[in-house]
């Protein structure tokens, strides 16, 4: 709501450029540091001093005299050096506040060009570990900020179910374990735990005779042609890890629209489509010299993009006919934006609203008919990690070759750093040493995504046990408590993977996370609970629980002093923080405003009490901006993915 103030002053303060000083200027406009010198300010009387040549406090009150005071506020002054400050008419603001949304659809957002947001995409080889829980919970929040701005948004999950991983998997237990495809079957769960064993056995068990290394190729060849006994294994590998991989993004509250696998892309012949078209447009180059002889080769060497690597050329298809892994990243990547010219068939994933490409021939029935219509996307935000920004640009290189200019502009890499643990959390999970621990599947090094979520539910049960003063850490006592600790580890582990910046390489502290104190989940939650308190505590009363907006336009100036006034207009930013971060794919400006807001209630929770609050003018301002926070400290925990508890 702060944003259509901030242009209405624009305005105004451009129109009074160009009557007085006949000036051309868009000005700068921001929020003043401190409450008392306005809600809006502009420094453009200093940003003009050396083309006016007179002082900018000077510059500043012509400005104020030729202005009056727009709609929504009751005066202009001018403070410091030279600002122009607008002064916002605080019980009108609040009302409105109490009468809109915080975060709603922009208006400049199309609803009929498509995002899709593609992330998780976790190998179907093992479990999931906690550097994955960064990548679901990064797409999966900008997913939401994306969708509470009105963007139409689809959630795409590509399962790579025919790479080296998922061959090395199916080598360990046919070939080291000498398991049947029957065996494999049978194995209890956690299956992804046991092949998190098996995946870093046959690691080791190639390094002892790398001769071995020749029945991972005969699986590869199986997988991508889908036939024998080395490929029914892999696809019941990749479908039993993939159930537990979703398992695991529930605890979280992750959700998809649809899970792509790599196998139909494969079969449907999407590279060979895509394969042509990068031939007919000259954009691949067959080598029959050098050390990429008899390989198909993007040259990048002439784009200004590549300049300065050793060797910018890309392979595409190698000697022996096999598709590098970019290749079939670009053939996706035109299917994303609709330019493929062909399509998949598509199943219901059980009974909910989840879909998944199917086999030839297995989409048939009803489900073709109710398949919603995937891919053709405006934009394309591909989160990955950091590491993989030079595979993405070749991606994105890629599409421009075949003359799609605007689709490549619009192929984003959403880069993220990588996550290891404090070594106080990987001591309390059982690893040994003093740095910091960071993941290796291949070694069998890394910390379970379930295993951390489980360690943070417990880690939450004991904190409500010593709250509650419950004799009974494990809740048994408490029906309600399970559900809590639930919510509690949800917070804490969405809110840290969310809060740093994703230039950050962060280490996950499970006590950090977990507290109920600072830049936390858990804060959050205690906030909102907090604040919900106010009303029920006001129902046993007898008294009204909220405030509506005509009895709002009805209470005076001074109803609103300025620590009251600064949590409604922080509150008011919640819009334009979300479009910031969503633009700029820098979530944690979402979690910071989370946390200001919640720091500013609690720090007029004692100063400004509403339940022994004799006159009712103050006490009806106080419900009223308690009420503002409420409504938008939910807005931006339902885009955090933060559940809020009834009580704590």
């Amino acid at each position: 709501m702060l944003q259509r103030a901030k242009s209405l002053v624009a305005g105004v303060l451009r129109r009074a450029l160009s009557d007085v000083f006949e000036l051309d200027h868009d000005p700068t406009i921001e929020v003043p540091p401190q409450r008392r010198l306005g809600d809006l300010a502009s420094p453009c009387a200093l940003h003009l001093a050396r083309e006016l040549r007179q002082a900018p406090r000077a510059t500043a009150e012509r400005l104020v005299e030729a202005i009056d005071p727009p709609s929504g506020f009751d005066r202009v002054t001018v403070e410091g050096p030279g600002y122009v400050n607008f002064h916002l008419d605080r019980t009108r603001f609040a009302a409105a506040m109490l009468d809109a949304a915080p975060v709603a659809p922009s208006s400049s957002v199309d609803p009929l060009a498509k995002v899709i947001v593609e992330h998780t995409n976790i190998n179907p080889n093992k479990a999931a570990h906690i550097g994955h829980l960064r990548n679901a919970v990064l797409g999966d929040v900008l997913a939401r900020a994306l969708r509470s701005l009105g963007h139409t948004t689809e959630v795409q999950n590509y399962i790579d179910d025919t790479g080296v991983q998922v061959a090395d998997v199916v080598v360990g237990f046919l070939d080291l374990r000498d398991c049947s495809v029957a065996d494999l079957d049978a194995l209890p769960e956690p299956f992804d735990y046991t092949c998190w064993d098996v995946y870093s056995e046959v690691g080791h068990w190639y390094e002892a005779d790398p001769e071995r290394l020749e029945l991972r190729r005969r699986t590869l060849h199986a997988l991508e042609t889908g036939r024998g006994r080395r490929a029914e294994a892999g696809r019941l590998v990749a479908r039993r890890i993939v159930g537990r991989h979703l398992a695991t993004m529930h605890r979280i509250d992750v959700d998809y629209d649809l899970l792509t696998r790599e196998s139909e892309i494969l079969r449907l012949d999407f590279f060979v489509a895509a394969f042509e078209q990068l031939k007919e447009s000259g954009a691949v180059t067959f080598e029959e010299t050098g050390k990429n002889a008899g390989c198909w080769v993007m040259p990048l060497r002439g784009s200004e993009e590549f300049q300065g690597l050793e060797d910018p050329d890309k392979v595409i298809v190698r000697s022996d006919g096999t598709v590098t892994y970019v290749g079939k990243d670009i053939a996706y990547q035109l299917w994303k934006f609709g330019l493929l010219g062909r399509d998949f068939e598509y199943a219901r994933r059980g009974n909910g609203p989840l879909w998944e490409t199917a086999p030839p021939g297995a989409g048939d029935g009803p489900d073709r008919e109710q398949a919603p219509a995937f891919g053709a996307g405006a934009r394309v935000i591909n989160v990955i990690d950091a590491r993989q920004a030079y595979l993405q640009r070749i991606v994105r290189a890629g599409v421009a070759a075949l003359g799609h200019t605007r689709q490549a502009d619009a192929s984003v890499h959403f880069a993220y750093e990588m996550v290891a643990l404090s070594a106080r959390t990987a001591e309390q999970l059982g690893f040994r040493g003093d740095a910091r621990l960071e993941m290796s599947g291949r070694k069998g090094i890394g910390v379970k995504a379930d295993d951390l979520l489980d360690q943070l539910e417990a880690k939450s049960r004991a904190e409500i046990a010593v709250r509650r003063g419950d004799s009974d850490p494990a809740g048994a006592d408490d029906p309600d408590a399970e559900l809590l600790a639930r919510q509690i580890a949800t917070a804490a582990l969405r809110f840290f993977m969310a809060r740093a910046t994703t230039t950050r390489v962060i280490a996950f502290d499970i006590d950090e996370a977990t507290s109920f104190e600072g830049e936390s989940g858990p804060y959050l939650q205690y906030s909102i609970v907090r604040a919900r308190n106010i009303r029920r505590r006001l129902m046993e009363e007898g008294l009204p629980r909220e405030v509506g907006p005509s009895r709002a336009t009805e209470l005076p100036a001074e109803a609103w002093p300025d620590d009251l006034w600064d949590l409604v207009l922080v509150a008011s930013q919640c819009q334009d923080t979300v479009e910031r971060a969503a633009a700029t794919l820098e979530l944690s400006l979402i979690a910071r405003h989370a946390v200001d807001l919640a720091q500013k209630f609690h720090a007029i929770y004692h100063r400004h009490p509403i339940l022994h609050e004799q006159d009712t003018d103050l006490r009806d301002a106080r419900l009223a901006a308690t009420q503002i926070f409420v409504r938008s400290l939910e807005a931006l925990a339902a885009i955090l993915g933060v559940p809020l508890p009834e009580r704590m």
